[in-house]
């Protein structure tokens, strides 16, 4: 129940100040003003409290009411979010579009997930069985690939008196459990939960399986693992949301949780058209049938680009605690951080580094280490993971200034895009001198039981080969590339391979766009093979002329385009035509 409790005194963009506000807790919600627009309470000083609106302020006056809902942010969690597309505080843009036209209506309260609509309920557990907080009830088939589970909610642990089966909508009782305390429990399948509080679980894992992204350079030599935070650095134009989009469409995750936040609004629009179109590897149905959006773009209140991170990641939490790989792009972070900073100068609070806030770094550590490989809570040992990549857009490409170095501390992976090598067009345009990844070890020692048992070799020669070129590159400018010996060309020729051959990918190909670990393996086998083989060559005398033109060449440079379904008869095919080349040479270098 809504309560009038105080009155504006203040407003200052997306910050209203209200008096009388004694009653009002840190982080409740309030409707502020005549049209009821939607905000959080930030800080409290005695009864004024400040209050950071979601909505834009423009005609808002001191003098009008503020009406405190008594609850914090929430977001609701259950049947329909798979498919929805959420502005940054949970309202469904579509149903918004229908309500009120194309044009966002200030002050509009609408329900995130549809109250009329009735899903087929599956009951899993029977009566008489005792469950707790965590246990599947049962289960909607929410979308042709998501299996929606229904959970006991946080805080409930007892037997189950009645359970139902049917067509319910959200709010209809599925089950009713009778509690340790005596107490009777009625669960509908919607649950609601503070965006700012991390849901429960009951252990942590260490990340050991790789989050596979069928992004050559990401899954070869900077791999992420599930349940890993990777941050994608790079400046205007270098390419970040193009890597964003190609994790989202091809991350080897159940649930992708998309947020676009404070990037431009036809960004956002491509992914809203791309989506739905494009067919999903793994399941050959649409993307958007396992994807939760959330819009929150660069000419939408700022405020609300704060509470979208923590929409998105409170949503995230939900599919995993069902026991689903989750992964959650933010694009970028950088946005939300310039919100956080309007915000503080607004409050006049002390200003850190740049004038961000003293508190950007704990902030982003909040956001960043809800992530992990977790035990569920519940009976049994359900297993689900969130991984979390962030984009970050430092202006000038500077990677020294203060979002970045603070993300910088707290993820695990960094995919450095450099913006020499967007100019010459290689993409994806992450620097591979500058990048690293702590999840290598564990990821490599996964890839060489799964994949292949050479797979860490290989990894670590054809960096070696790149970290090589790096250092040949200064001789080669200052006294040309004859001055260099038959094998340090051997070393250019093979690294030049590796970039153009192996690294760069073509996100608009039909067939480039995705390879999977074992044609990424045969690739840089065979790659490596011609460095492996030329060695041997030179050796026998061969001039290193007549190996660069060898008619398979041109074969392993087009190797990226070969089919899923072609790949060991092809490759098999390349081998053994780089085999009777090489051999061809040095038999007659002997003769």
């Amino acid at each position: 129940m809504e309560l009038v409790q105080g009155t504006i005194i203040k407003v200052s963009g997306p910050l209203v100040v209200a008096r009388g506000m004694r009653d009002a807790n840190m982080f409740d919600v309030v409707r502020v003003g005549e049209q009821r627009l939607i905000g959080e309470i930030i800080e409290m000083h005695e009864d004024l409290a400040s209050i950071q609106v979601y909505e834009e302020t423009a005609g808002l006056g001191p003098g009008e009411p503020v009406y405190s809902t008594g609850a914090p942010l929430s977001v609701e969690l259950g049947p329909g979010l798979i498919g929805a597309i959420f502005d940054g505080i949970q309202r469904p843009l579509e149903e918004m579009r229908q309500l009120v036209g194309s044009n966002i209506t200030r002050g509009i309260e609408i329900n995130p997930l549809d109250r009329k609509k009735k899903w087929k309920f599956v009951p899993s557990v029977k009566e008489g069985e005792e469950v707790q907080a965590g246990d599947i009830l049962g289960t909607v088939q929410e979308t042709i690939v998501v299996e929606h589970r229904i959970m006991v909610p946080y805080g409930i642990r007892g037997r189950v008196e009645e359970i139902r089966s049917g067509e319910f909508t959200i709010e209809e009782v599925v089950a009713r459990i009778r509690q340790d305390n005596g107490q009777a429990a009625d669960v509908t399948m919607l649950q609601k939960w503070p965006v700012r509080r991390e849901r429960p679980y009951r252990e942590k894992l260490p990340p050991e399986e790789p989050l596979v992204t069928g992004q050559r350079v990401i899954d070869t030599l900077f791999p992420l693992a599930k349940g890993g935070v990777a941050a994608v650095p790079g400046p205007f134009g270098s390419g970040k949301t193009v890597v964003q989009h190609q994790l989202a469409k091809w991350a080897d995750a159940d649930i992708v949780v998309y947020i676009g936040c404070g990037e431009r609004g036809n960004e956002m629009t491509d992914v809203l058209m791309e989506f739905p179109e494009l067919k999903d590897p793994r399941t050959g149905e649409s993307l958007m049938k396992r994807t939760v959006l959330i819009a929150n773009t660069s000419n939408m209140p700022v405020a609300a680009r704060e509470a979208s991170i923590y929409t998105g990641i409170t949503i995230a939490e939900y599919f995993r605690d069902m026991g689903y790989s989750v992964a959650l792009m933010a694009d970028s972070t950088s946005r939300w951080a310039e919100a956080l900073r309007e915000m503080s100068g607004r409050l006049e609070e002390m200003p850190g580094e740049e004038g961000y806030p003293a508190y950007l770094a704990s902030r982003l550590a909040q956001f960043y280490e809800r992530a992990g490989r977790v035990i569920t809570l519940g009976s049994g040992r359900r297993e689900g993971s969130l991984t979390a990549i962030g984009a970050v857009s430092p202006p000038g490409g500077d990677l020294s200034e203060p979002v970045t170095q603070a993300t910088l501390r707290i993820v695990k992976v960094f995919w450095g895009l450099d913006a020499g090598l967007a100019y010459r067009r290689h993409f994806p345009a992450i620097n591979w001198l500058l990048s690293y990844s702590l999840y290598l070890d564990r990821v490599d020692r996964w890839n060489s039981e799964k994949i292949a048992k050479d797979w860490h070799g290989l990894r670590a020669d054809a960096m070696r080969i790149l970290q090589e070129e790096a250092e040949l590159e200064e001789i080669v400018r200052l006294v040309g590339v004859d001055a260099l010996s038959p094998n340090e060309r051997l070393v250019l020729e093979a690294a030049r391979s590796i970039r153009e051959d192996y690294l760069h990918q073509n996100a608009f190909h039909e067939v480039d766009t995705y390879t999977s670990l074992h044609k990424q393996y045969r690739m840089l086998k065979l790659i490596l093979s011609f460095c492996y083989k030329g060695r041997k060559a030179i050796e026998s005398g061969v001039d290193i002329e007549k190996m660069f033109k060898l008619p398979v060449r041109e074969n392993i440079g087009r190797a990226k385009y070969t089919p899923e379904d072609q790949v060991d008869r092809r490759f098999d095919e390349m081998e053994k035509e780089l085999d009777e080349q090489i051999s061809q040479l040095i038999s007659k270098e002997v003769e």
